[in-house]
């Protein structure tokens, strides 16, 4: 009788590392998989359901002790006691069709539902939440292996690990991340869920969630952010009670896609977390308004997709004129909806850390008006500015961590350009940024003062100033628009008096085409009223500033760069030129 895992003796860190590099070996034998982003996953479903498998026997155990009724997530014959434990158990063709078809003869040799076909149809009837879990994940899981030979050799060396000591589970957990690292690095442009580690532990950094508070990240992708504040808050732990406030709705996330949601999964399984909350939807499909108190968290962690797209549908859940297809400013506008508006349990404010490319700071139009949002209704204290190729190999796009919370509108926002290393031209996959690097930024953060990387903008002053300077023109613009209002009622007065009168309009008297004439110039006035303040107020709204402590003196600018951004200025003068003359023509026409 095979040995239960709770007997089994510990795995050293050197034995686990031969042991998942021997399956991986084995898995390249195998004709259907191409590269570590066939071989991660399939390693990680199997693993997945011997980890299963040993919890379960450790909550069977603890039920039997208490005297409770035990539920199994998993029934027999489709535990891996019952068909993968015992290495010289099913093979071949008999595993593949046991594994893969939707009716097979199962290990106990009666006919019945396929392992993948059974645990797709799982459902949480008898109150165990984890059943659905793995329905989620199996749906979006395929066997490709080839070999039911080689799979046995795969499956008799995760049997070997033992997800029963706490130390082994760090161990593993760890040699997963370096698999993870692997697997994004052989994804080139499907590597979009990959965030540096580094800058995921400075963002847990700083917002420093607390044990009681609900931690949330709505574009989970592999979990490297719920990880890492799982890490976090399971420093804070003293008591049972810790514990179990901890494992019970800390950590919440939401990723869409079936490869990353198992990675996911098993991702937070290894690092301790028993139950992970990964809503496996897109998180965008609710309407916003919708969005009430008992939906909200406390700290907000994540990194929506770059250049995303969205359907009309998930478009519409979002206000008339916010409304885009950018992922990223649909994510933005859900953090802000999703954060808590009181304090938090522990007395803290609801905050937010976000990573955001350049555009999102230059932005105008609907971006705009999604961070007059933000900075109206919270407070963006921070900006810190990454140099290039911190998400290299994966996009040169320049990225920016946000980070707000509850309680606007935003008065300073204070930035911080983070260097490169002496000699760095830019970073690498193979040379990548370090934690270390943000240790002066941590240090800055406790004193916020000017210096070489770091300068405060007083938005408050410049919103003051933009607002003295657009309302005149925006009441004038109002003004305008009431006159040409005003107006159009009397020329349909007019026309229907005249249809009246000859039985049709005929030829316009002069004094119709008089007032048609004013209306036309109570247009005008008002669109150019509205540009003018328009162009006072929303520039404001442009992030995306520069170091003024670093500003090149003219002598030293590199002269084609000079030269091109004279170009492009003078381009620009030219297009606004043009815009006033046409503007112009149309007032005296």
């Amino acid at each position: 009788m095979p040995r239960k895992a709770k007997d089994a003796p510990k795995t050293t860190t050197q034995a686990l590392g031969s042991l998942l590099k021997s399956a991986r070996d084995i898995m390249r034998k195998d004709k259907g998989l191409n590269g570590d982003l066939d071989r991660l996953p399939l390693l990680t479903w199997i693993m997945f359901l011997k980890f299963l498998d040993d919890l379960e026997r450790q909550r069977e155990d603890e039920a039997t002790l208490s005297g409770k009724k035990f539920r199994p997530a998993i029934d027999p014959p489709y535990r891996w006691r019952d068909w993968a434990i015992n290495p010289q158990g099913i093979t071949g063709d008999e595993l593949l069709a046991f594994i893969n078809q939707d009716e097979a003869i199962r290990p106990d040799a009666t006919k019945g539902a396929g392992l993948f076909a059974y645990l797709r149809q799982l459902t949480n009837a008898n109150g165990d939440d984890r059943r659905e879990v793995i329905a989620t994940v199996f749906k979006g899981v395929d066997n490709r292996m080839k070999s039911g030979y080689l799979l046995r050799d795969v499956i008799n060396k995760v049997s070997d690990i033992h997800f029963t000591s706490s130390e082994e589970l760090h161990t593993l957990g760890a040699l997963y991340e370096s698999m993870l690292r692997e697997m994004r690095d052989a994804a080139g442009d499907s590597g979009e869920f990959y965030t540096p580690r580094a800058v995921v532990r400075f963002m847990v950094a700083v917002t420093d969630p607390q044990l009681g508070e609900t931690v949330l990240d709505p574009a989970s992708g592999t979990g490297g952010f719920l990880v890492e504040a799982y890490n976090h808050l399971a420093a804070q732990v003293k008591t049972v009670q810790d514990r179990k406030t901890l494992q019970e709705r800390s950590l919440l996330g939401c990723e869409p896609k079936s490869l990353p949601y198992l990675l996911c999964q098993m991702n937070l399984l290894l690092h301790g977390l028993n139950a992970p909350q990964i809503d496996p939807h897109n998180a965008l499909r609710f309407k916003l308004t919708e969005i009430g108190e008992k939906d909200r968290v406390d700290v907000i962690l994540t990194n929506p997709p770059f250049g995303g797209e969205e359907e009309k549908g998930i478009q519409g859940n979002f206000p008339d004129d916010r409304q885009t297809a950018e992922t990223a400013l649909l994510f933005l506008q859900l953090i802000m909806r999703k954060l808590h508006r009181q304090p938090t349990s522990v007395g803290r404010t609801a905050r937010a850390a976000v990573i955001v490319p350049n555009g999102t700071l230059f932005g105008d139009g609907v971006c705009g008006r999604i961070k007059e949002e933000l900075l109206k209704s919270f407070n963006l204290h921070t900006i810190v500015r990454l140099p290039q190729g911190v998400f290299a190999p994966y996009t040169d796009i320049p990225a920016n961590l946000l980070f707000f919370e509850a309680g606007g509108p935003t008065r300073d926002i204070w930035y911080y350009e983070l260097p490169l290393p002496e000699g760095r031209k830019k970073y690498s996959k193979t040379a990548p940024l370090q934690f270390e690097e943000f240790a002066p930024v941590l240090d800055w953060l406790k004193a916020r003062e000017e210096g070489p990387q770091a300068w405060k903008v007083d938005f408050a002053a410049k919103r003051a100033t933009a607002l003295e300077s657009a309302t005149p023109l925006w009441e004038k613009a109002e003004a305008e628009r009431s006159s040409s209002a005003s107006l159009s009622r009397s020329i349909r007065e007019l026309e229907q008096q005249l249809a009246t009168a000859i039985g049709s309009t005929g030829d316009r008297p002069a004094s119709l085409r008089d007032l048609k004439r004013q209306q036309q110039a109570h247009d005008q006035a008002a669109r150019t009223a509205q540009a003018e303040g328009d162009v006072a107020y929303w520039p404001i709204y442009n992030l995306d500033l520069k170091n003024p402590n670093t500003r090149a003196g003219l002598e030293h600018a590199n002269p084609k760069a000079l030269v091109a951004s004279m170009r492009s200025q003078e381009a620009e003068v030219m297009r606004l030129l043009s815009e006033i003359e046409k503007l112009v023509a149309e007032v005296e026409a």
